[in-house]
């Protein structure tokens, strides 16, 4: 009797702790998930360049053809996402902040493979004709939907954390920035945050960028940044630069927002013509982009730029500001986020001539990690990603102060934040309704 009841407790041990118990399987979905984010990050980057590299190309042969090709590249990749995959479009980061409300139904709609697969397919199109995007949010949904998949072969279930985990990810990878990753599955995903999942999240952070990393090779992104801000300056130049990229950040959060849900009569009007809306977008995105030659893409030239050596014109912020604004409201899928960068690189450049007895790349980069937060209301996650992605470690409390300043100004201008306000906008339901209408709805929402 004491022999059964021994072997029974061994087996009820080794099935709660054992290699095949629950808690196991978790662990290794989570990690080898991490690996997969972290390849498959390097490949979409690799593609993206290519894409970004090729259009370059034929821009500077035929300086006409964006034109053409760029109106008539976001009319079709707006009507291959409304027909085959609704919640592909725009950044990816709302519909990930959307799955974890839902994780189960998620995985047959935000993060499903169908809806993946065309999210890096038609981001690499959108790149391939010019679009103002970028390509980190769209790592963020199909880093979630790699994290889910990844749960679902080890029979594990599926919860929000494990959608945190794999945005975070692909935040870490996308940017080669583990602290970013942590940061932003803390602050941006903070709502379905699970305490006791912490350690597994950040360790899939860091397996994600030490595998990019491994592949790619250890990187700064912007370029090293090694001039360091004085006090007496940095206390003018972080409220400055805070104010001016706060309401500058905050006033395209809004505009965003509006695009999709105004109830304006003029608004409502165009939104029925979507294709024609969305080739209207692009032809906006190619006449800035053949007048001026510099707001093509991600923008991440012209930021490198804006912090070595200042040379962009007066008017690079607005005009980026413009064509980010259009690709992003267009119902094509991009991401926003090293658009934003460089927008903000333009306005910190606007704000130097304030501050000349300053070196010159600490005042952009204040103006970039201003305007980020003033569009994403994140200042951690952006403090990190413009300290790791410039190598400005020096440059942290400045950097930090001029976030909450902005943070606090963009409120004034948007008390909404954007990617909660464009996660509402998504859900199973909703999503299927509006793709079985042809005739009206709203522009797409993100």
């Amino acid at each position: 009797m004491d022999h059964h009841r021994t072997t029974r407790r061994v087996r009820a041990i080794v099935r709660r702790h054992g290699p095949t118990a629950q808690i196991w399987r978790r662990r290794v979905a989570f990690l080898g998930g991490a690996i997969v984010v972290g390849v498959v990050a390097f490949g979409f980057a690799e593609a993206a360049d290519w894409a970004a590299r090729r259009f370059t190309s034929l821009e500077k042969t035929w300086w006409w053809l964006p034109l053409l090709l760029t109106p008539a590249g976001f009319a079709l990749f707006a009507w291959a996402t409304r027909r085959f995959a609704p919640d592909a479009t725009g950044s990816g980061i709302p519909q990930v902040m959307a799955a974890t409300r839902d994780p189960d139904d998620a995985m047959t709609s935000l993060t499903s493979a169908k809806t993946v697969v065309l999210k890096l397919v038609l981001t690499i199109g959108a790149v391939l004709v010019g679009a103002s995007t970028g390509r980190e949010g769209p790592t963020v949904q199909v880093a979630a939907a790699i994290m889910g998949y990844a749960h679902r072969l080890a029979r594990v279930p599926i919860r929000a954390s494990v959608f945190i985990a794999g945005g975070a990810a692909g935040v870490a990878a996308a940017f080669n920035t583990p602290l970013a990753g942590v940061a932003f599955a803390i602050e941006e995903l903070a709502a379905a945050y699970e305490q006791r999942m912490a350690v597994l999240v950040m360790a899939a952070v860091l397996i994600a960028g030490m595998t990019s990393l491994g592949i790619a090779g250890d990187y700064v992104y912007f370029g090293a940044m090694r001039d360091t801000l004085p006090l007496r300056q940095a206390i003018l130049a972080a409220p400055v630069a805070g104010v001016v990229g706060g309401l500058a950040g905050g006033l395209f959060a809004r505009l965003m927002l509006a695009a999709g849900g105004s109830d304006w009569r003029p608004l409502t009007a165009v939104r029925r013509h979507k294709l024609l809306f969305a080739a209207a977008c692009g032809l906006v995105v190619a006449v800035l982009g053949v007048t001026t030659g510099l707001t093509w893409g991600t923008g991440y030239d012209a930021a490198r730029s804006a912090i070595t050596n200042g040379a962009i014109p007066w008017w690079y912020a607005p005009a980026k500001f413009a064509t980010t604004l259009a690709t992003a409201i267009a119902g094509i899928p991009g991401g926003i986020f090293a658009p934003s960068l460089s927008v903000g690189a333009g306005v910190g450049d606007l704000v130097r001539p304030m501050f000349l007895t300053a070196p010159g790349g600490t005042i952009v980069l204040l103006g970039m990690v201003a305007y980020f937060t003033g569009v994403v209301r994140a200042p951690l996650t952006a403090v990190i990603i413009i300290a790791e992605t410039t190598a400005s470690r020096g440059l942290m409390l400045p950097l930090l102060a001029a976030a909450l300043i902005a943070d606090f100004t963009a409120q004034i201008v948007s008390k909404e934040r954007l990617y909660h306000g464009l996660s509402l906008r998504f859900g199973t339901t909703q999503v299927q309704h509006e793709s079985d209408q042809s005739g009206n709805g709203s522009v797409p929402r993100a």
